[in-house]
């Protein structure tokens, strides 16, 4: 099987609200979808989500990478020798993580559908559903508690705030979220927005409530600091953007810096580099979340057959598409009081666009 014509698009996807964290406020997203079509009946896609913050890419860097790049190189390849391709595009591409993970993805959905299987039994098939949780930015207290009202009521079981501007009012929402809503599973996120004095504090502050997963409350460049909060602390600590590569994911445990991964396809390159990392995680007895950044349900769905396929994986924060307008790729998984469950169609279950 070789790969005769490589195509893309490039979709400009407006979020149905702004959201807020601890450093920027977002109103919309770029997503490119990469194309891939054999000399047979085979076609396969990828997604490539873009965020100068997060993956260091800009939508224009993109863009040039896969007319410059991707569609030139890729032409003729056979896509069985996937890590060749995938090795030989990151020398290419060079720190363009949602760029490789975008042919990553069309890679593994081409093979998985030449197999006839779901990706995520391609994979591995470890379990066939995970529960997600759903994102609250940074909202003033009434809206936030009136959020979490409307997520419980539509069957979410688990809430992930975001912080990072104040502890103070932090505590305060976490607190109140817990009193309003006790049977709901609660986690934080950071966003980096804390020094260690005041993650101590905060952890202190919410002990009663169980909170249970603690994500990136200091900054990516003080990995120490991190480290610190995770030895005083009695939360899972979880690094998010302190973790892009392989390599910081070694450093990371090996320094015992923190307690659990938070892998983004996107932010570290793929599929293949995600399960490296897993692998790395769990040999030093980390666990491990998929998380997501602006996707739509392609990305998404890409994130859902991998965590679905390794033990390792006890958490997803899959809901990046929950954000998006008129997501053109609805119907790839489906979400039923906060549980995902994939396609049992070949690959990620596009059959064609």
């Amino acid at each position: 099987m070789r790969i005769t014509k490589i195509s893309y698009e490039r979709l400009q996807l407006k979020l149905v609200e702004p959201y807020t964290i601890a450093y920027e406020t977002v109103e919309e997203t770029t997503n490119f979808i990469l194309k891939l079509e054999t000399e047979s009946k085979w076609t396969a896609y990828g997604c490539s989500a873009p965020d100068v913050t997060v993956t260091g890419e800009s939508p224009e860097q993109v863009e040039e990478s896969i007319k410059d790049i991707i569609i030139p190189y890729l032409k003729g390849k056979n896509p069985f020798t996937y890590i060749r391709i995938l090795t030989e595009l990151k020398e290419m591409l060079g720190d363009k993580s949602s760029a490789l993970a975008m042919v990553d993805i069309a890679l593994y959905d081409l093979i998985a559908k030449k197999a006839e299987v779901p990706l995520y039994q391609f994979l591995g098939g470890y379990r066939n559903c995970i529960a997600t949780s759903i994102t609250i930015g940074i909202l003033p207290l009434d809206e936030t508690l009136k959020r979490a009202g409307d997520f419980v009521k539509q069957g979410f079981t688990i809430l992930k705030i975001k912080g990072g501007l104040n502890f103070q009012e932090d505590i305060e929402k976490m607190i109140l979220i817990h009193e309003k809503f006790p049977q709901t599973v609660l986690r934080f996120d950071g966003n980096q927005g804390y020094n260690v004095a005041e993650s101590i504090a905060f952890v202190e502050a919410t002990k009663k409530i169980g909170i249970q997963i603690f994500e990136q409350p200091t900054k990516v460049e003080r990995e120490k600091k991190l480290g610190e909060v995770t030895d005083r602390t009695h939360i899972p600590v979880m690094a998010d953007e302190s973790i892009k590569t392989l390599a910081d994911a070694f450093r990371l445990a090996q320094n015992e810096r923190i307690d659990m991964v938070n892998i983004k396809l996107m932010k570290v390159g793929g599929i293949s580099v995600a399960m490296h990392i897993n692998s790395v995680a769990k040999s030093a007895n980390l666990e491990a979340m998929v998380g997501c950044i602006d996707e739509c349900s392609l990305g998404i769905s890409a994130g859902l057959h991998f965590a679905l396929s390794r033990p390792n994986i006890h958490y997803a924060d899959l809901d990046g598409h929950l954000d998006i307008e008129n997501d053109p790729f609805m119907g790839l998984f489906k979400l039923e009081k906060g549980i995902l469950y994939p396609t049992q169609s070949a690959g990620l279950g596009l059959i064609d666009r």
